[in-house]
């Protein structure tokens, strides 16, 4: 099975590196054919990961570009033999157009281009296809939902990761792995499928023993054998991503993780776009730490809130002679109360020289990710009735400081 990588980011690189090491086919998803003339000839097609000074690559790999206008939806071969002006205004010959439905799709684009980007691939995915989101940020999914695949019937498997390995970008194609974290995934619920975690609720093992088992997805003999099939072979290869220190885990914990990292992002990647500074220079004062404490205190409210209304409406969708007080419920999770979130925020802080994604969306111009951290609070924060006057206040002045030049002279 082919692994496509859409959204050639440091994650990008660093996971379709690790996968094509493991002898799986990877293609490489451009944007144009000059980005992708651009990035052949400055690496001959070849990928590096640096790690502790050591540098290691891989090639053998693929690649395509999206095209659009007319032959939207399609990929296009890339043919590294262009020229720069040909590459420019490329037509390409029939053998070169590829319309075959997509396996696997492993998505590491910005989070602001994630719709867009999966709209221009929607003709070569269907149900049988599977699809990895690996942004940072909450609520893109939802927005995948809304814009994308609004046929419940339809839509691929789906993925959802959280990643903490921290990577940047030496040159085109050459990433430098400077700490390695984890990649937590989970696979969305899809009752057309069965249960993906039923493992897990297997009595005849201890609660501490279960664990999930590859056997509950695509059995041969099961109706959505073919549908899951690509799901199987997905989980099965990201599992086996050692260096980056993947895991398969069950959605309800994937969620406490995605919380926890939407958290961080929500007081660092907003502070650092304000004042304009790396990472590790934030929670020096009083005045940040205190930012950061509300932040925190905000964030765990609403999801307390969202647990809570949660607990309501799956009591209410009981049966009517059930005797709700023998019914076990979640509680709060310790990692979601304020203090052990301000801990998780103040721990980031030791990569004191990363640049945060949304500063780095202020410096070029871009459309800033801020909706996807401290908006999605807000937004929850409404939904549930918790106000959030912090976050919503972080949120404006990115948006702010977003429309005013950083050159600008008074």
């Amino acid at each position: 099975m082919r692994f496509y990588v859409l959204g050639l980011s440091p994650l990008g690189i660093l996971i379709a590196y690790h996968l094509r090491a493991a002898s799986r086919p990877v293609t490489l998803v451009h944007k144009t054919h000059r980005k992708a003339w651009v990035s052949h000839k400055r690496s001959k097609g070849v990928l590096s990961v640096e790690a502790r000074g050591v540098v290691q690559s891989c090639g053998g790999f693929q690649s395509e570009v999206v095209e659009k206008g007319e032959l939207s939806g399609v990929g296009i071969a890339f043919n590294p033999s262009l020229t720069r002006y040909q590459a420019r205004h490329y037509v390409p010959p029939t053998e070169d157009i590829h319309t075959r439905p997509i396996d696997s799709l492993i998505v590491t684009t910005r989070s602001t281009e994630t719709v867009v980007a999966l709209s221009n691939m929607l003709p070569r995915l269907n149900a049988s296809s599977t699809v990895v989101l690996c942004q940072d940020g909450m609520g893109i999914f939802e927005e995948i939902m809304q814009h994308v695949f609004r046929n419940p019937e339809t839509r691929p498997n789906f993925i959802l990761a959280s990643n903490t390995n921290q990577v940047w970008f030496k040159d085109h194609y050459h990433v430098v792995h400077t700490a390695q974290g984890t990649v937590d995934f989970g696979i969305v619920p899809d009752p057309r499928r069965g249960d993906f975690e039923a493992s897990l609720a297997e009595e005849s093992q201890p609660s501490h023993e279960r664990q999930l088992h590859l056997d509950d997805i695509a059995q041969p003999g099961n109706p959505s054998h073919d549908q899951s099939r690509s799901l199987r072979e997905t989980v099965a290869a990201l599992s086996s991503l050692d260096a980056l220190g993947t895991k398969w885990c069950p959605m309800a914990d994937l969620q406490i993780a995605m919380q926890k990292k939407l958290v961080v992002n929500a007081a660092v990647n907003s502070l650092t776009a304000i004042l304009g500074c790396r990472n590790g220079a934030l929670f020096r004062d009083r005045g940040s730490k205190n930012i950061l404490r509300k932040v925190c205190k905000e964030a765990s409210d609403v999801f307390r809130a969202q647990l809570e209304h949660e607990t309501e409406s799956y009591l209410d969708s009981l049966a009517p002679h059930t005797d709700k007080s023998q019914v076990p419920l979640d509680r709060m999770p310790p990692e979601l109360e304020a203090e052990s979130l301000e801990a998780e925020v103040i721990r980031s802080s030791k990569w004191q020289g990363n640049v945060s994604s949304t500063l780095s969306d202020v410096r070029h111009g871009r459309r800033t990710d801020i909706q996807y951290f401290n908006g999605y609070l807000v937004v929850l924060g409404k939904k549930y009735g918790v106000p959030t006057p912090v976050n919503a206040t972080l949120c404006h002045m990115v948006r702010a400081r977003s429309a005013v030049p950083l050159d600008q002279k008074i």
